[in-house]
């Protein structure tokens, strides 16, 4: 099935209450464990590159045009988002390498540049029909997003939504980036509220410290698109430790790399059923 359109999955989700999963590419394996799972339920998925893993590559090019050509070779719809993208100049790449999403992150601005900048990669996205999402009430550390102050105010978001013309909007609700335990507590009430003041989908971040019950829940008061990582690295690195352990001469990459990749495509098959993608 070809690449798809983040609005193909993500607004059709919206209009299902279901969920749209949505999982992080940091090498080759995690797109085709993920892709894997998504095939194994018969799910849409979207891949995620962050701009940490475009980093880490030092590029985007090289593990883009291969997460686009997993995609391209999948039997189910699979998006290929850029996540968490702070650099203009690394939109514009994603957007001419073929990405079908993006996620621009100016949360750290004030909420003024915040609202400009937004709207002027916005405009240049949907000129080559590309979704976008934007962040509001940042998504921080795990100390710092339990504060109170870290919330999402819904007239807030329904200004900035308004004023930017985004997609998607991530918002604060509990959540916090790279938990390794699933102790997050959502404000489940907050989320309705953040759902009747929006007219686009709402995205979950930091889903990795966020329970199944809870997922499932969030699900069911309006969350959409749910960003879930650390979580799925967890399970990875666990199956190569133990094959490791169990074979301390083992060299061959591929002896240890596939079992975790297929760990990985199994937990998410089942994290699309939490999530009600299926």
């Amino acid at each position: 099935m070809p690449l798809v359109s983040g609005a193909e999955v993500v607004l059709s989700a919206a209009k299902a209450g279901r969920g749209a999963g949505a999982f992080n590419v940091i090498q080759l394996e995690h797109a085709i464990a993920l892709i894997a799972g998504a095939e194994q339920v018969g799910a849409p998925v979207i891949l995620q590159i962050s701009e940490n893993a475009v980093k880490y590559h030092g590029a985007l090019k090289p593990i883009g045009v291969a997460t686009l050509a997993a995609a391209a070779a999948s039997t189910v719809p699979v998006v290929v988002h850029l996540d968490h993208a702070m650099d203009r100049d690394l939109v514009t790449e994603a957007v001419s390498l073929g990405f079908t999403s993006v996620m621009f992150d100016a949360s750290k601005l004030e909420y003024a540049d915040n609202v400009r900048a937004t709207a002027e990669v916005t405009a240049f996205c949907h000129d080559h029909g590309v979704f976008v999402e934007a962040e509001i009430g940042e998504v921080g550390g795990k100390d710092g997003v339990h504060a109170p102050g870290a919330r999402t105010r819904p007239d807030e978001a329904a200004a900035f939504v308004d004023a930017t013309g985004v997609d998607a909007l991530a918002v604060a609700v509990g959540s916090s980036h790279a938990m390794t335990e699933r102790t997050a507590e959502l404000d489940f009430e907050l989320i309705g509220q953040l759902r009747a003041a929006v007219d686009v989908p709402l995205v979950l971040h930091g889903s990795s410290g966020v329970a199944d019950a809870d997922l499932t829940r969030a699900v069911e008061a309006g969350m959409t698109k749910v960003n879930i990582a650390t979580h799925l690295n967890n399970v990875f690195t666990d199956v190569v430790r133990q094959v490791l352990a169990e074979q301390p001469a083992l060299v061959d990459t591929r002896k240890y790399l596939g079992p975790a990749r297929d760990a990985v495509a199994a937990e998410v098959a089942r994290l699309l059923t939490v999530l009600k993608a299926v």
